[in-house]
């Protein structure tokens, strides 16, 4: 006959592989509070209990799992500084405890990448290179590390050593796909960064390639059709502004297409002492994900639920940013909420960023962006999803124009003041000469963009596709779509 332990051990296990979280943490609850000194179980609990985004206990569980001398404790402290810095946004208790894993195990890979990626957030290139190298020193197929060190390079001669390292570790049969594709985009980085345009465009060409062949079997493609029904079901369901929501004041909420100058407008923005950026925050998603479909529910909301649904969004900004007097939330794909976003914030402002089109799809198609975003696997994918993205922009700024400005990255470059001038007016914020130097703020930058927009503004990035005319022909004769959507 089983003893209590192992009845309760197993149905919390049960629980647990059926992926019912919710029921598997209320079991692990029950067996913990009769059997305290069981230190995997404090380790599976705290894993549930961060999957259910319930942060604070899932860092109490952990600790519990550390005081009793959990195996492997390196992993526990991992574990602990992601949530710090992820959904927390606390990067110092995230640096704490990557230290706290490398004490216990100095050569522990992970806390290397990780401490090397907050370095990379913090703007610490020189440390976040010496990470990568010690990494590669306790592993030298880490790849990731191999990859990450690639995208620091300055401006590296076509001969540097660092792409014949690439190119070997390309050449290896038993590199897994998905690491191919790691090392394919960084490979053409570093290539473009040396003026091999050819060569880098075949890069990541032979990147996006191995990229679609790592997605799993449920990710799929990109389906044009399924997003034109997407945006159609959206326009629908919006067909004029609502009367609903909250009168608390919103964060200004910023969004756009990937690489079309966002996290650059964060960043202008956050020089200005009157404003915290926010980063790619999750709340906006989980909204529209608690509504369900949320191209109609939102539309179809009480009053009553989208006054509760705003307040909570604000009542989980102030406890991310306590005291701030100005917060952005930025967030390329808010652009598929606006009407989400203006039923809960009815004086929202949001600043849509814009940059010339071939420029946008090419630099998509450069970047490793999540199988969850296919469209960017393919550059004519690419460029079907910003016409769609542009096609629904049109229809917001039919209902909300006056409370949507676009950033246009290349008119910025070109005439920083002036641009600044309108983007500043248009947020409700005196001038402050400190954004023209933006690139001086010291602050957390969580994006592709992170090392951009820490330089001086520079304009080699607008007309870059010329740089690349010759390989991208198809894009240039669907150049009259991209413009006109």
């Amino acid at each position: 006959m089983a003893s209590a332990l192992e009845t309760m051990l197993s149905d919390a296990a049960r629980l647990r592989g059926e992926g019912n979280a919710v029921a598997a943490v209320a079991a692990y609850e029950r067996l913990l509070a009769r059997f305290p000194d069981l230190p995997d179980s404090w380790y599976n609990l705290a894993l549930l209990q961060r999957q259910l985004g319930i942060y604070e206990p899932a860092l109490s569980s952990y600790q519990q799992a550390l005081n009793r001398a959990v195996r492997e404790p390196e992993e526990v402290h991992l574990n602990r500084a992601v949530i710090y810095a992820d959904c927390l946004l606390l990067p110092d208790d995230a640096e704490r405890e990557l230290r706290s894993a490398l004490v216990l195990n100095p050569n522990y890979v992970p806390a290397l990448i990780n401490l090397g990626n907050l370095c990379e957030d913090r703007g610490d290139r020189d440390s976040a290179t010496a990470l990568y190298h010690k990494a590669l020193a306790s592993d030298p197929e880490c790849w990731d590390a191999l990859a990450r060190l690639a995208n620091l390079a300055r401006a590296p001669a076509p001969d540097d050593p660092l792409i014949a390292r690439l190119r070997d570790a390309l050449a290896r049969p038993d590199v897994a796909p998905a690491d191919k594709a790691n090392l394919g985009f960084a490979l053409g980085r570093v290539l473009d960064a040396a003026s091999a345009y050819d060569e880098a465009f075949a890069a990541y060409a032979d990147a996006n390639r191995m990229s679609r062949a790592s997605a799993s079997p449920g990710r799929g493609g990109y389906d044009r059709a399924r997003q034109e029904r997407l945006v159609d079901a959206l326009i629908a369901a919006f067909p004029a502004p609502r009367p609903a929501g909250s009168a608390a004041r919103a964060p200004i909420f910023i969004c756009g297409m990937f690489r079309s100058g966002s996290t650059l407008a964060e960043q202008v923005l956050a020089a200005h002492p009157r404003v915290t950026p926010g980063g790619e925050l999750p709340l906006l998603p989980a909204i529209a994900a608690e509504l369900g479909p949320f191209s109609t529910a939102a539309a179809q909301a009480s009053h009553e639920r989208l006054v509760g649904l705003a307040n909570r969004y604000i009542a989980s900004l102030a406890s991310l940013f306590p005291g701030a007097d100005l917060v952005t939330d930025k967030r390329p794909d808010n652009f598929l909420y606006v009407g989400l976003i203006k039923a809960l914030f009815p004086a929202a402002k949001i600043v849509h960023t814009v940059r010339d089109p071939l420029d946008n799809c090419l630099s998509v198609y450069f970047l490793h962006l999540d199988h969850s975003m296919p469209y960017a696997l393919d550059l004519m994918d690419t460029a079907h999803f910003y016409t769609q993205h542009r096609r629904l922009m049109i229809h917001w700024k039919s209902l909300y124009g006056a409370d949507i400005h676009e950033f246009d990255y290349d008119a910025f470059v070109a005439a920083p003041r002036p641009t600044l001038e309108r983007l500043l007016s248009f947020c409700g914020l005196d001038w402050n000469e400190n954004c023209l130097s933006f690139h001086r703020h010291q602050g957390i930058v969580k994006t592709a963009s992170l090392w951009q927009v820490r330089e001086p503004l520079y304009k080699s990035s607008s007309g870059r596709w010329r740089r690349y005319e010759r390989h991208v022909a198809e894009l240039l004769a669907y150049k009259s779509e991209l413009s006109s959507a």
